[in-house]
């Protein structure tokens, strides 16, 4: 039998502000979604003159990428809890977890007057973002008509704060520090060939970083690339 104990489940951290820091909650998902989509998107201006055969997009901006998933929720007690404090199946039935859910991703926080700002966290998925829709249909029922089985469909949004993304920017010139995010198939020695033209400068960038093993970058993470004059110390 497997070890179902040592189960990774999805986890959605909740933050108050933009630099992803003052946890306000969590949640853990009862069952992990079966998939997941993350999209890359750019948007064009297509200055298509009239009558041409063919358009001339020209680059326009990357809008922000976004994750695609389905959850499950589940109080027929089927399901073990994710929460070793409560094994029993909740006795508000799923709306118990679906309140709680949506009190992390979807209510308005008035302290920050929006929806908080979210982290997900499943094995080499890491995304901060916000929620952008949310969808939920009821499958399952009580006798009195009370919800046991509901799927959520949810769209988050990535997110970045304006620190971020004014680096981000700037990603055109080795004099001026980035921020890149790790994506899969990224090694160190070739993200640094991409910002400086060189690949010698990536035990700089890892002590900067503190990365203690260069070769096993955490896809989603974000590194920190110094101006050239600094990486070259």
């Amino acid at each position: 039998m497997g070890d179902s104990g040592n189960l990774e489940r999805m986890k959605i951290n909740a933050y108050a502000n933009s630099d992803f820091t003052g946890e306000v909650g969590n949640f853990t998902v009862y069952i992990n979604p079966a998939k997941y989509s993350h999209k890359y998107k750019i948007q064009y201006n297509d200055v298509q003159a009239q009558g041409a055969s063919g358009g001339s997009p020209n680059f326009n901006k990357t809008p922000s990428e976004t994750v695609n998933f389905e959850l499950v929720f589940d109080a027929t007690g089927v399901v073990p809890s994710p929460n070793p404090a409560t094994p029993a199946a909740p006795t508000g039935g799923v709306t118990t977890q679906i309140d709680a859910f949506k009190r992390l991703v979807f209510n308005f926080n008035g302290k920050i007057h929006s929806p908080n700002f979210l982290k997900l966290a499943w094995g080499s998925l890491l995304f901060n973002c916000r929620l952008s829709t949310l969808s939920i249909t009821y499958t399952l029922f009580k006798p009195d008509g009370s919800p046991l089985r509901a799927r959520a469909d949810a769209s988050f949004l990535g997110f970045n704060d304006e620190e971020t993304l004014a680096l981000m920017a700037k990603k055109s010139s080795p004099d001026l520090s980035h921020v890149l995010m790790v994506k899969a198939g990224d090694t160190l020695p070739l993200m640094c060939y991409g910002v400086y033209g060189s690949s010698a400068y990536y035990p700089e960038v890892a002590r900067v970083n503190g990365l203690t093993d260069f070769r096993q970058l955490m896809v989603g993470s974000q590194l920190l690339f110094p101006p050239v004059a600094a990486a070259a110390k």
